[in-house]
Formats: C-alpha cells, sequence, structure tokens
C-alpha cells in the first residue's frame, strides 16, 4: 500500500490547492478531514471548496450530513477507515486533507472509542474555560490550565460520563504527513481578509437561512464561523463586532492547529509560496519522490 497523504496546517494556508494538485499528479482521491465541511449547507463559513475548486477530483466525507445531525469523532474515524478501503481498493491513491486534527488522528491511529462517545475539541473554548467548565463537575484534582490536552480529555469524560481509552499510538497505515505553514503575520493577515471575503459572499444570510431551518443545531451553535452570530441575532453584539471575533477565533484555533499538528504527527512542514504556488508543489513532490 502506498503511503496515504495527509494534508495538514492551520486554516488559510492553501490544503485545499495542494490536495487538488498532487491528486491529479498521483491518481488519488481526497477525503475530507474537516469537521465543518461534512455538513451539508455549510458552505462559506466553512470555507468548503467548490466544485470548480475541486476540478473533478472524487472529495469523499464532504456534504454527507443535515446540518441537525449528530456527527462525531467515531462516526469518522469508521467512515473515513471504510473510505481508504475502497479508494485503495481500486488502485488509486488517498490524500486526506483538514483541519480537524482529532478526527484525522482518529482515523489513521488505533484510537478505541466506544460507539456513540461524542469526543470535542471544544475548539471554542479557551483553556480557562474549559477548566471552569470541568470545576462544574467537582473534580477533585484539576489539570493545570496550561494543559490544553489533558483539559480536553477530562472534560470530555466528564460530558460523556464514560471512559474513553487509548492504546499505545500506533499508525495503522503508511502515511506522509504534509504539513503547510507561513510567516504568522501572513497567516493572519490571510485569515482577517478571508473572513471579510466570506461576508462580501453572503455568511450572514447563510447563517440567518440555516438559522431559520435549524434552530437547535448543534453544530451552528459551535462552528467558527456560525456560532459567533447567535450574539447578534440576539442583539446581544453588532454586525462588526461578530466579524471581529470571528476573524479573532479563527486565529486562535490556527494557533491550536499549528500545535496539534506538531505534536501529534511526524509532519514534514514547508512554508508555502503564495506568489507561485507551484514552487511549493514542486518540492512536496520532490522530497515524496526521495521517499518512495
Amino acid at each position: 500500500m502506498e503511503d496515504i497523504i495527509v494534508i495538514v496546517g492551520p486554516t488559510g494556508v492553501g490544503k485545499t490547492k495542494c490536495s487538488v494538485e498532487l491528486a491529479k499528479k498521483w491518481n488519488a482521491e481526497i477525503i475530507n478531514g474537516d469537521s465543518v465541511s461534512i455538513y451539508k449547507e455549510l458552505n462559506i463559513g466553512s470555507a468548503k471548496p467548490s466544485i470548480e475548486e475541486r476540478e473533478g477530483i472524487p472529495n469523499h466525507l464532504m456534504d454527507i450530513k443535515e446540518v441537525d445531525d449528530d456527527y462525531t469523532v467515531f462516526d469518522y474515524q469508521r467512515d473515513c477507515r471504510q473510505i481508504i478501503e475502497e479508494i485503495t481498493s481500486r488502485g488509486k491513491r488517498v490524500i486526506i486533507v483538514g483541519g480537524t486534527g482529532l478526527y484525522i488522528k482518529a482515523a489513521l491511529y488505533n484510537y478505541q472509542f466506544t460507539e456513540g462517545t461524542t469526543y470535542k475539541e471544544y475548539e471554542e473554548l479557551t483553556n480557562l474555560e474549559i477548566l471552569e467548565q470541568i470545576k462544574k463537575y467537582k473534580v477533585e484534582l484539576l489539570p493545570e490550565v496550561q494543559n490544553r490536552k489533558r483539559l480536553v480529555r477530562l472534560l470530555n469524560k466528564l460530558e460523556n460520563k464514560e471512559e474513553i481509552t487509548y492504546e499505545k499510538d500506533e499508525c495503522l497505515y503508511p502515511i506522509h504527513v504534509i504539513g503547510l505553514t507561513c510567516d504568522r503575520d501572513l497567516l493572519y493577515e490571510r485569515i482577517n481578509k478571508r473572513v471579510e471575503n466570506m461576508m462580501e459572499n453572503g455568511l450572514l444570510e447563510e447563517v440567518e437561512s440555516l438559522k431559520e431551518k435549524y434552530p437547535i443545531s448543534r453544530i451552528l451553535k459551535s462552528g467558527i464561523g456560525y456560532k459567533e452570530f447567535m450574539d447578534y441575532f440576539e442583539k446581544k453584539k453588532t454586525l462588526e463586532e461578530v466579524v471581529e471575533e470571528i476573524k479573532q477565533n479563527s486565529r486562535r484555533y490556527a494557533k491550536r492547529q499549528y500545535t496539534f499538528f506538531k505534536h501529534q504527527f511526524d509532519t514534514h512542514w514547508y512554508e508555502v509560496d503564495f506568489e507561485n504556488f507551484q514552487n511549493t508543489i514542486d518540492q512536496i513532490e520532490t522530497d515524496i519522490k526521495k521517499r518512495a
């Protein structure tokens, strides 16, 4: 089996474009690794690639669930592994691309979950806010506020009222992890501009429509780019404040994505050449050919 190519990195760094270019070169199919793009109708706020951007490359685990459906990391693990088998059985290569590190790692490593478990990253919460949630359960021994991994794991156990067990950190497939990066100031500038473009392309209208159709949707109340509008609808914040909050939450999320991908995978990092993206593609392709 050829290495599964995993393309990771913070939001707005060019993962989608990279995955499409490599898929065309290697006769590969793409599996979505973003937890929000799984849902239908969440298009603008998720920065889901358009049909044109996909350039005819099959994209799996995208637009598969309704907005009011629950879809957990357990579900993703099961579905992703099944699709990996299907793609490889046809003699094609697999590329997984996305920013939800927990989903991707759960699919590729021997994480053991109980069916029905809802495991969250709490990407919308700071470490201190997670700690405050844990305190509501009257836990005697609290993790250090700096240790996000322990905070997240403990809160999940408390919310699920059951043990989530992990076997040793063993990868089940041959993989090659590509990390895309760029200067932090440039990344934050790109994120801010991306949010502004979303607003120009109708993000407010998208969220208004979805809120009417799915008033109790969990993903609308937790996904970055969607949850921030709830205070606007309740007249607690102005639209300008909401836009700034989306930018801030997106930047914070990008920082946490870096941390996850640096510590959870053996990631090969590439500085993206936004002026000539082909240079980045050529460098990645050369390195992978050397590895083969």
